[in-house]
């Protein structure tokens, strides 16, 4: 299971690229945080969660209102994803319970060195852990441009990650 968190589209199109690497080995669910039950959390053999960095680390209300406001003003052509405004990443680790199993974490980030953008997959791999999942890989972040803009072969990236991901898994 992908679940992840966007603003812009960026990270949903990293996340369904993912999980079609994904795919290689599992049936996979690409499904928004908002969205997410324990039962599905339950089920998943491999758990893999993102979301943009803001701020250096995960988004928060503040930060996403921000993001929307951004988006609305006529230059930039940015358009927020449909719960842009809905609970986060950080909201959902508040919420959610314990549990076993594997996961990895990802984000998308600003293409800069990670010292100076952050990294909010580093965030997201601790919260796993704090939440007794097994990290099996190091959290991994996937660039976009300064105009908000997927970099080049990024999707391409992530569907490859997906695939070695899923072919650790399998066979550790």
């Amino acid at each position: 299971m992908v679940v992840y968190e966007s603003m812009y589209g960026n990270t949903h199109q990293i996340a369904e690229a993912i999980g079609a690497g994904l795919r290689t080995a599992f049936d996979v669910r690409v499904v928004p945080v908002s969205r997410v039950s324990g039962e599905m959390i339950a089920d998943a053999g491999l758990l893999v969660v993102g979301g943009p960095t803001h701020v250096h680390g995960m988004s928060r209300v503040s930060t996403r209102k921000a993001a929307v406001e951004a988006a609305d003003k006529p230059v930039g052509g940015l358009r927020t994803e449909p719960d842009a405004l809905g609970p986060g990443l950080r909201e959902w680790f508040g919420s959610l319970g314990h549990y076993q199993g594997r996961a990895a974490a990802f984000d998308t980030r600003v293409h800069a060195p990670a010292a100076l953008t952050g990294r909010a997959s580093r965030g997201v791999a601790r919260l796993l852990r704090e939440h007794g999942f097994d990290v099996v890989a190091e959290p991994e972040s996937f660039l976009v441009t300064k105009q908000d803009r997927l970099e080049p072969h990024e999707q391409d990236r992530a569907r490859a990650w997906g695939a070695e991901l899923a072919g650790s898994t399998t066979s550790g």
